[in-house]
């Protein structure tokens, strides 16, 4: 906000970028257009992760944030300056969390995307406090379900878990295969990965795909 401490979101992990091409890179045809709400770096981890042009890859942030060139600079938190109904797929991960009236952002999104567009949003569920400069939320499936049908989306898909410890989930005895057992030890692998920089990183996230009705 104007005035206020530097304010930026985008943080993109292993696991994040898993989701998305497990869920969402599909929606990216050579056609689309995108916005992307708190790109991580320029170009972004999830275009690279597309691998091919798209007709419009735009990008939005707060005005203060200055390492990445973007489209649109918000001043404010909950309207942004950007025509409706006007991008294909609107795009955020890890900037939810830092939202504090995320029911009021959520719509926001929804009159940004085009009808037929998608709202793909990824966020942590298991992660450490990290202020960007507040840190509020973690949400599961059921709390976005709730959130985009408030907003007027429909989901198509919203999913959680760690592609990046799955090959552990496998491994393990059957008792021991569900993804809460290692829920429950996703703190000590994200200190392993904070200490060593070794993987894996044990992130626990969700992905959400969220049609717009035409």
């Amino acid at each position: 906000m104007p005035g206020g401490p530097i304010r930026k979101f985008g943080h993109v992990n292993k696991n994040d970028k898993l989701l998305f091409a497990r869920f969402a890179r599909e929606l990216f045809t050579p056609e689309t257009r995108v916005l992307e709400i708190g790109p991580d770096r320029d170009p972004s981890s999830f275009r690279g992760v597309v691998g091919h042009d798209v007709q419009a890859w735009d990008t939005l942030d707060f005005h203060s944030r200055t390492d990445v060139p973007l489209t649109y600079r918000a001043t404010e938190e909950y309207s942004y300056p950007v025509p409706g109904a006007s991008y294909d797929v609107v795009l955020s991960a890890n900037v939810i969390e830092h939202v504090p009236r995320i029911w009021v952002w959520m719509k926001e999104l929804a009159r940004i995307c085009r009808p037929g567009g998608h709202v793909v949003t990824i966020n942590p569920v298991s992660w450490h406090y990290h202020e960007s400069p507040i840190d509020c939320w973690r949400i599961y499936p059921a709390g976005m379900r709730a959130l985009c049908e408030d907003a007027g989306l429909e989901v198509v898909t919203s999913d959680w878990g760690s592609m990046d410890l799955q090959w552990l989930e496998r491994m393990s005895p059957r008792k021991f295969r569900e993804k809460h057992f290692w829920q429950r030890l996703s703190g000590v692998f994200v200190m392993w990965n904070a200490v060593t920089r070794l993987p894996p990183e044990g992130s626990y996230d969700a992905i959400t795909v969220a049609r717009k009705p035409s």
